[in-house]
């Protein structure tokens, strides 16, 4: 189970990043977070970047809403969702592990 907290502006989702996978997307669900696999190595930040893609686009929110707050140099991150309550993203992100 993924552990989403509330957050004054939306909710923070742990995220396990796999930094230079062969392909970019959502694994599943790994020690309490949502395991992300990237292909950007993990340099310069450019993994930071493509895990917020990742992120945006498998949802299907905006840009905008995904910001990263904390875990820049480190595979576990804390990432803020913005205008989503913590059962809309529950419901999300239940609906991409299940494909």
């Amino acid at each position: 189970m993924i552990e989403i907290t509330a957050h004054p502006e939306g909710c923070v989702l742990p995220v396990r990043v796999q930094p230079g996978a062969r392909r970019t997307g959502i694994v599943g669900e790994q020690a309490g977070a949502l395991k992300v696999a990237v292909t950007a190595p993990p340099q310069d930040g450019r993994a930071n970047k493509a895990v917020i893609e990742v992120v945006h686009e498998t949802l299907g929110i905006k840009r905008s809403q995904v910001e990263l707050l904390s875990g820049l140099t480190s595979r576990d991150k804390k990432v803020l969702i913005r205008g989503l309550a913590k059962d809309d993203l529950d419901a999300l992100i239940a609906s991409v592990l299940s494909q």
